[in-house]
């Protein structure tokens, strides 16, 4: 079972957590993900200590195939964006099993 987080449950934790209005922690979480975003066109890579680091990666053209009817179509350029997570994030969440 897959359980999505959306941008509305994190601004409400924010709103408990901090106490500050619900429009302020929008806010504040648009301006985090608009940080990260910006920093990752800019330089390719963002590192978040004790988190992880973001890294932007180009993908060339390439030949895919629908494995259903094994039809062959063109995968377009495009730059897809890495995850990898710090130590630090996989002790805590080996720990806490």
């Amino acid at each position: 079972m897959r359980i999505n987080l959306t941008k509305k449950e994190i601004t409400n934790s924010l709103y408990m957590q901090l106490g500050f209005s619900k429009k302020v922690c929008e806010s504040l979480l648009e301006d985090f993900f608009d940080i990260i975003l910006d920093e990752l066109i800019k330089h390719k890579k963002v590192k978040i200590a004790q988190f992880g680091t973001f890294k932007l990666r180009y993908k060339n053209v390439r030949i895919g195939r629908n494995p259903k009817t094994m039809e062959k179509k063109i995968i377009s350029e495009r730059n897809v964006i890495l995850f990898k997570p710090s130590k630090d994030l996989k002790n805590y969440i080996n720990s806490n099993e």
